[in-house]
């Protein structure tokens, strides 16, 4: 699937905990309020918890789903659920099961089927491992999308973001990478933290891939227009592919 044209886009981020679903949710109001017919998919959720029916629920697969307007069914959104809150290839080890690599792959095919786009976000990480075989980029390269890097505005997040890009770049032939976005994690405290008034400059200046937004703390809304996201997300992959050396800049 990487060679195909985009339908959709790959949200990871430099870590855990960066509000990847989150911005993943203020994406998919924005589209949908935009008339974008759009899926979201989660294709591993663990940490997950029963409902009154014992039923394991993601609580992230939900909030992607209320905000995508509800399309198609919570199953398909996020098919594979554990209940431990660890990588998803031990939390299924916990459980004597094992993540299906191939429904991985697999359960994007019914948004592509039926919506304008889709969004998928990734576990962690790119190198996050997802199933005894694979890591998020190689679910990235195959499904091919372009990535969509969140990055937390706090202390560290130049070097993590710089990481992740170059990781991405040089991940197999090279993960596509359609930009990153700057997401308050907390309300700003610049006395505790003052990198959170210059990160959003620093990370301009230093990644060749676009800063597409930063989104406030609590946001109600993605914080700018969506049109070039979708056209990104619809046509990236007839571009050249950002290579290992174009990740990031090296100038000051």
């Amino acid at each position: 699937m990487s060679q195909t044209p985009a339908k959709g886009l790959f949200i990871t981020g430099t870590d855990t905990g960066v509000g990847k679903t989150f911005v993943t949710a203020l994406l998919a109001r924005a589209f949908a309020a935009a008339g974008y017919r759009v899926g979201v998919y989660k294709p591993v959720a663990s940490g997950c918890e029963c409902d009154a029916a014992g039923e394991l629920v993601a609580t992230d697969a939900v909030a992607l789903w209320e905000a995508a307007g509800r399309p198609g069914t919570l199953e398909q959104v996020c098919p594979q659920r554990f209940a431990a809150p660890l990588a998803p290839d031990q939390a299924a080890r916990d459980e004597g099961r094992r993540v299906n690599a191939e429904l991985l792959r697999a359960g994007v095919e019914p948004w592509l089927a039926s919506t304008d786009l889709v969004l998928v976000e990734g576990a962690g990480g790119l190198m996050s491992p997802i199933s005894d075989e694979d890591y998020v980029a190689d679910l990235a390269y195959d499904l091919g999308f372009p990535l969509l890097v969140i990055a937390p505005n706090q202390l560290g997040v130049i070097n993590q973001t710089l990481q992740t890009l170059i990781t991405a770049a040089s991940f197999r032939t090279g993960l596509p990478i359609g930009g990153v976005i700057l997401n308050d994690v907390r309300s700003p405290d610049p006395a505790a933290d003052p990198s959170v008034l210059s990160n959003l400059r620093e990370l301009e200046q230093r990644c060749v891939p676009p800063v597409l937004a930063h989104v406030p703390w609590e946001s109600a809304e993605f914080p700018e227009p969506i049109s070039a996201i979708a056209t990104m997300a619809g046509a990236y992959l007839r571009t050249s592919q950002v290579t290992p050396g174009q990740a990031v800049s090296t100038s000051n």
